[in-house]
């Protein structure tokens, strides 16, 4: 079976305070990705080259302590691509790509930080413009090779994955427009695969992986969920397990992890 994590870490060092390390250690997922590390390759040397013993490979942003991904892996790339459209975007460090070729597979997993839109429309204009441009690189992505996408999308699909949405549905992970490019991602148009809801179509409070800080949204288990497997039919198929893990916090997002029943 091979593990594969993801976690939005808000933060590399906050979430390593939390336990982050230990939990990977005993969890031995094949590969974690990360996304927000908020981090640079100065904060990382002699810290972060590796976690739990996984080699991490890093896309950051160039604004400090701000946005960034990584994917962690026990196994070696046969290429590490940074970046997708080497515009605004690349600057934020939103995307890790890690190829594991040879010659029977073209097979990818990619880290991806979408951007959220909830801090105000110029954000949110710019969560559009992502959208826009990485859907092009998906389809030519598909393509060319088999992928697993792990990563923070800040974007509830349907009703069934947050809790409040009659009071969301005006705001930024739930507007009808951001809500249509998943359903058009996952149409037989695109034909990417939606793996936890291949495992779940049909759980609503167990499935989130982000609850807000304000108020009682974790305690009440008010939350969202954000944070998604996107796969290429084949690899999607391949979908065993399910697992998203709430009994430690190290972040404002619960870390999910698929397993699949491929080897690298």
């Amino acid at each position: 079976m091979f593990n594969l994590t993801s976690l939005n870490l808000n933060g590399i060092r906050s979430a390593t305070t939390k336990g982050l390390e230990a939990w990977v250690a005993q969890s031995a997922p094949d590969c974690i990705c990360v996304q927000e590390v908020k981090a640079q390759a100065a904060d990382v040397a002699g810290r972060f080259e590796t976690l739990a013993g996984l080699r991490g490979h890093y896309h950051f942003a160039e604004k400090k302590g701000y946005a960034g991904t990584a994917v962690f892996t026990r196994h070696e790339p046969s290429d590490v691509r940074t970046g997708f459209d080497g515009g605004e975007f690349d600057t934020e460090g939103r995307y890790t790509e890690l190829r594991f070729d040879t010659p029977q597979r073209r097979f990818s997993i990619l880290s991806v930080y979408f951007p959220s839109g909830s801090s105000g429309p110029e954000r949110q204009e710019a969560k559009y413009r992502f959208l826009a441009a990485f859907l092009p690189h998906l389809i030519s992505l598909k393509a060319e090779r088999e992928f697993i996408l792990c990563g923070d999308v800040n974007i509830a699909h349907t009703q069934n994955d947050l809790k409040n949405w009659r009071s969301n549905q005006k705001n930024s992970g739930f507007l009808p427009e951001e809500r249509a490019w998943m359903s058009h991602l996952l149409s037989d148009d695109v034909g990417l695969i939606d793996v936890y809801r291949r495992l779940q179509p049909d759980t609503t409070d167990a499935c989130y992986t982000w609850w807000s800080n304000r108020g009682q949204a974790w305690a009440n288990n008010v939350g969202w969920r954000l944070d998604y497997h996107l796969a290429t039919p084949a690899t999607a198929a391949l979908a065993r397990t399910e697992s998203i893990y709430k009994a430690q916090r190290f972040s404002d997002h619960a870390p999910i992890t698929i397993g699949y029943d491929m080897t690298l």
